[in-house]
């Protein structure tokens, strides 16, 4: 079948910035040239008809209507496009389309990737008119208030914000963000991706668990220093100086320091990070994240034993610059910064040391190398 559009939704990295952006952090991404392709034309009657190439069955709704419930099925996510639409818009035309994913690996964001792609497309049927920050926020929504997940924007403004020759830095408490250029002098890279083979793990629900932990310790802070507590929902360490944190980290339960300490030592690195990269140091900026992933494993409290063994084996690699888990870090993939030059030694020395100790994954660890591209767009 011809369709009429045809949508590319990058996958995401996170080198320096991880699991604070629920709490107002700062971050920085990359759009990467992998992705998700949705290929669609508008319709008539309202009825979306939705086909994957990645995944079984169809999806079918009416996108005028009210948004059903969720099913537990990878057509939640048009639904929650369509429900975060329908708060601002009238909906009156539908979609038939195919998408498909060009990476099998988690710990990319390919939720988010395909949360934009539905809510360019459905707007593009109905002559709806975003500019890129509003696809954030309702891709954003669609994800926390129908799917459920309590994240915060990194995903999708790495999406839909990324440029090839660029850093994207965002505050997540202001909204604000920019590219910041590639500096001339800074050595050629690319970016890895290992992918543990790891697509099940029963901790994978703790993520929204590890942003209450957060909340709580914020909330903690608030009662010890006798201030007027807000409600759950709009308590965020951001808004909360590490002066404080220093004063009450004694007090609080050893978990709830331990995600404070994250944070905070996040938003310098973030900083550092940020320096590091306008002046073209590469080594510095690689260093640094790594130093985000030591602070995943030992405050932030997530990563399965496959990746932190990829991470250990990679931090020993000449060529690699730096690198972390990528995504929520319970499973799926680690990101790394790599010479391109080294890149067959990195591949079959990493295979080598990781399948040596998990040889159950034989069949299902991959290496691949990518670089940054441009965000989410028409073809």
């Amino acid at each position: 079948m011809e369709y009429q559009y045809h949508i590319f939704s990058p996958y995401r990295v996170c080198p320096i910035g991880a699991h604070v952006d629920h709490q107002h952090g700062l971050v920085t991404g990359f759009a990467i040239d992998k992705g998700v392709d949705f290929w669609f034309s508008p319709n008539d009657d309202g009825h979306v008809h939705l086909e994957s190439l990645t995944f079984d069955g169809t999806v079918d709704f009416d996108l005028t209507q009210a948004t059903q419930v969720r099913e537990r099925h990878w057509g939640d996510y048009a639904r929650g496009v369509k429900y975060a639409l329908k708060k601002r818009f009238t909906l009156r035309r539908g979609v038939t389309g195919v998408v498909q994913g060009s990476l099998p690996v988690g710990g990319l964001s390919s939720s988010a990737a395909v949360l934009i792609a539905y809510t360019m497309a459905f707007a593009k049927a109905n002559d709806i008119e975003l500019t890129p920050f509003e696809v954030v926020t309702i891709a954003s929504e669609a994800e926390r208030e129908y799917i459920g997940l309590n994240n915060g924007i990194l995903d999708q403004a790495c999406i839909a914000l990324g440029r090839k020759d660029g850093l994207m830095f965002l505050d997540c408490d202001s909204n604000e963000y920019r590219i910041i250029r590639r500096n001339p002098a800074m050595a050629d890279f690319e970016i890895g991706i290992f992918f543990s083979g790891l697509t099940r793990s029963l901790v994978n629900s703790d993520y929204n668990l590890r942003v209450y932990e957060c909340k709580t310790a914020a909330w903690d802070m608030l009662a010890y220093t006798d201030q007027p507590l807000k409600p759950f929902d709009k308590t965020f360490l951001r808004d909360i100086p590490k002066s404080t944190f220093e004063k009450t980290r004694i007090a609080m339960p050893r978990r709830f320091a331990l995600r404070a300490e994250h944070f905070y030592s996040e938003y310098r690195r973030v900083r550092q990070g940020v320096t590091a990269w306008e002046s073209g140091n590469l080594k510095l900026f690689g260093r640094l994240s790594f130093d985000s992933c030591e602070s995943s494993i030992h405050n932030y409290e997530c990563g399965s034993p496959e990746l932190i063994a990829i991470y250990e084996i990679m931090r020993t690699l000449p060529g690699v610059y730096g690198g972390r888990f990528s995504g929520a870090g319970f499973k799926g993939a680690c990101m790394a910064l790599v010479d391109p030059a080294r890149k067959d030694d990195i591949e079959r020395e990493l295979t080598r040391r990781y399948l040596e100790k998990f040889p159950e994954y034989e069949d299902t660890f991959k290496v691949y190398f990518v670089k940054p591209d441009d965000g989410a767009r028409f073809v």
